[in-house]
């Protein structure tokens, strides 16, 4: 749900790593983190400074080897992921379906029922549905392959099962697959010059929240990323100043539902930072787009609930947002959003942008912040789908 604005006031133990670690990281992976993400690592997953050397360590190793490990499991690959153990301590899981997988340096062996690609086949089914002009029915919230259990996993409100049993016999989908997941309040888009910075987009309906992604370009102009049901085509992009609404440029291609993605083209007198907002902890440099893995930690921004960090449950997340539509290939985080911070940045310890906020369930108050779960598009994509060239720090 986009944040309407009546008026122009804005609403209120180590395991052994050695052997692989001595492989060369990339320039990209190999900078510790910002001061300020490290320090909203720390407070939101409850690391230690120890463990969050730790987590640092595995988080390079499995950005340099999880497609070797991929071909060196062939068919029998079924996914991996970045694991928090009991004691606190960090390893990267590999799975396949193969009793005799070729093991993965500095990697944890798992075998399991099914492979990727069979996963992939079934969620595909499920998205067919959609594809050939159904809609997921309300109570079923969306849909994605779970690495981590092995399975195709459907959240789905308390006493829906049934409507989500229908659902996944109406797709052919394979049942051995699929896994029902209960999620108690349902997911929804989130809107209210730098990453996490507050605009509005202005239409002739009204005004509405939301916050920036990241700094672009296209052909020379400048501009930001954002997500796509913050506004379409042609509206506007303002800022507030002194309570009265202040024009700094216009959206010039956004899709939703399907994707949740846009792009906003600033006027040539604004200035755009290729930064993301601390909100007081300083800001984190922008120096890539390198996708994380399952199990990774992101960091958000956003005009609402500014720093807010969370870990990556799963990639290829179809999510159903009701009457408004489903968002395909949506990476799902565990971390809370609230309304106006839609459209704002996720980005690793590493600075590497992964995406726009979509939308999500629950708020940050309270108790009701560690039962959430937020959505976002991610960032390649929709720079490939615009054009666009992501703003980076040298």
């Amino acid at each position: 749900m986009r944040q309407i604005v009546s008026s122009a006031r804005p609403a209120s133990a180590p395991f052994a790593l050695a052997a692989a670690l001595a492989l060369a990281i990339g320039p990209a992976m190999a900078s510790e983190p910002d001061s300020a993400l490290a320090s909203a690592m720390k407070r939101d997953l409850g690391l230690s400074e120890q463990q969050l050397g730790q987590y640092l360590k595995v988080e390079r190793l499995t950005a340099q080897q999880e497609r070797i490990a991929a071909q060196a499991q062939g068919r029998g690959f079924a996914g991996s992921w970045i694991e928090r153990s009991p004691s606190g301590d960090f390893r990267w899981v590999v799975a396949t379906t193969s009793a005799s997988g070729r093991a993965v340096a500095g990697a944890e062996m798992r075998q399991v029922r099914h492979s990727l690609d069979a996963l992939g086949n079934a969620k595909a089914r499920l998205d067919d549905v959609l594809a050939q002009g159904g809609r997921a029915p309300a109570g079923v919230y969306g849909w994605y392959v779970d690495v981590k259990t092995n399975s195709v996993t459907v959240n789905v409100a308390p006493g829906a099962d049934e409507a989500a049993v229908d659902f996944v016999a109406r797709s052919g989908a394979d049942a051995s697959t699929l896994r029902f997941q209960t999620m108690a309040d349902a997911p929804r888009p989130l809107a209210t010059l730098q990453g996490g910075s507050e605009y509005l987009s202005t239409t002739t309906s009204g005004s509405y929240y939301c916050s920036v992604g990241f700094s672009v370009t296209r052909n020379g102009a400048k501009g930001f990323a954002t997500a796509g049901h913050c506004g379409d085509a042609g509206d506007g992009a303002a800022v507030l100043v002194r309570r009265s609404l202040s024009r700094i440029g216009t959206f010039q291609a956004s899709s939703f539902p399907n994707n949740d993605m846009a792009w906003v083209q600033v006027d040539a007198a604004h200035t755009l930072l290729p930064s993301v907002s601390g909100y007081g902890a300083g800001d984190v440099a922008v120096r890539g787009s390198l996708e994380a893995p399952v199990g990774a930690a992101v960091c958000r921004s956003g005009r609402t609930t500014g720093w807010k960090c969370g870990v990556i449950e799963a990639k290829n997340v179809s999510v159903s947002y009701g009457a408004d539509g489903t968002v395909n290939g949506t990476t799902q985080v565990k971390v809370c959003a609230e309304g106006g911070d839609s459209g704002g940045s996720f980005i690793t310890s590493a600075g590497q942008g992964q995406g726009v906020l979509s939308g999500g369930n629950y708020s940050c108050k309270g108790k009701q912040a560690k039962l959430a779960t937020s959505y976002f598009q991610p960032l390649n994509p929709l720079l490939q789908a615009y054009g666009l060239t992501l703003s980076t720090t040298p």
